[in-house]
């Protein structure tokens, strides 16, 4: 266990982590833990059996009203009228210039009811920026405080729920939930959601029935080798997948567009939308920036800001977003934004590391994808 410190933040299942064995570090101001055994073994445990993972810190926001919906469709990219009861949305939120302020969930509750999943880091300021721009029939109340979040995810992860409740979990589709399934006598809201490219859960309840839950997933999992997972495995599984994370893949310089999730911008949805103007002209006259994935030739792994240059060119063309060394490709990876005409794969290219540049090639994404 780390050096505890009284000024970051925790979640509620923070008592737990030194029972579990928990190697903790400083996430964005919270004291989190980046893995439990190793991240090698965690990330193995979500691609063949399951593993789970406390993401308490997300924030939580709940909309509601009859002005809900409208509000939601001019603060957000996606097309919202879409969704139905229990179901949920992926989507952006972005700046006028395009740039984007977070990327989120949209869960849908009720007629006039939503419940939207924003980035921990970005808490206060999308909170702000929401309650500056819905209309005055639409109420705004962050509950981040008050809900815990658990995601269960692998191959494995349906079983082992299904052992904790009589729902039939085969039956929440991929993006749908459940608002109030009793898990073991807890009041949960499940969604079959996940941010590691595997199928799985997410798992919404109250905070104080948090460390409950937690111990009796861990104890229903055991046969099946479900382990506890931490940020570590966290992020080299969704980077596997091609899912971006806020601050490296999208930023408020690089648009939704630029990082490659264009299926959340629908710039011919009817209702104006903040950033729709910026987003459209981007999509006309072609993206000048495009995110590739690139594997190394040479020696080294791609870290977050390392420059990428063209074989040809003394100036950089682009930096990387994400990098790390694949655990189910066993190969070192990264992600990079670059200028567009340097985008198709196969190019050449070269990234500096340690004042050196060293060879690279553009290959296809997502590096892994669930058969």
């Amino acid at each position: 266990m780390s050096t505890t410190n009284q000024e970051l933040k925790r979640t509620p299942l923070f008592p737990v982590y030194q029972k579990y064995g928990a190697k903790t570090i400083d996430f964005g101001g919270w004291e989190l833990p980046v893995q439990f055994t190793s991240i090698l073994d965690e990330h193995q445990a979500v691609r063949t059996k399951a593993g789970l993972f406390d993401v308490s810190h997300m924030g939580e926001v709940l909309l509601k009203g009859e002005g809900a919906i409208d509000s939601l469709q001019y603060l957000m990219t996606n097309d919202i009228r879409r969704l139905s009861i229990n179901q949920a949305m992926y989507t952006a939120m972005c700046y006028p210039d395009g740039g984007t302020i977070d990327d989120l969930l949209i869960y849908k509750l009720a007629e006039d009811e939503y419940l939207l999943v924003i980035n921990a880091s970005n808490i206060n300021k999308d909170v702000k920026w929401i309650e500056e721009h819905v209309n005055s029939k639409t109420t705004v109340k962050n509950i981040s405080s008050e809900v815990a979040l658990l995601a269960l995810q692998g191959p494995l992860a349906e079983a082992v729920l299904q052992k904790l409740t009589s729902v039939n979990l085969s039956e929440i589709g991929f993006f749908h939930f459940l608002p109030k399934v009793d898990i073991s006598g807890i009041e949960v809201l499940v969604s079959r959601t996940g941010y590691t490219g595997e199928d799985g859960f997410e798992l919404y309840l109250d905070a104080k029935d948090a460390e409950s839950l937690w111990d009796k997933i861990l104890e229903a999992g055991k046969e099946e080798g479900v382990l506890p997972c931490g940020l570590g495995a966290r992020d080299t599984l969704r980077f596997e997948a091609k899912l971006p994370l806020y601050g490296q893949e999208l930023s408020a310089d690089i648009s939704p567009l630029e990082a490659g999730i264009g299926f959340a911008v629908k710039v011919n949805k009817e209702n104006d939308f903040i950033g729709k103007e910026a987003l459209k002209e981007q999509k006309e006259k072609g993206l000048s920036r495009k995110l590739v994935g690139i594997e190394m030739v040479g020696r080294g792994i791609p870290r977050h800001g390392y420059a990428v240059y063209a074989i040809d060119k003394a100036e950089p063309i682009g930096f990387v977003t994400s990098g790390t060394h694949s655990p189910t490709l066993k190969k070192n990876l990264g992600f990079a934004l670059i200028q567009a005409e340097y985008a198709s794969v196969g190019t050449p290219v070269a990234v500096e590391i340690r004042n050196k540049r060293v060879e690279a090639v553009t290959v296809k994404t997502p590096f892994y994808k669930r058969t």
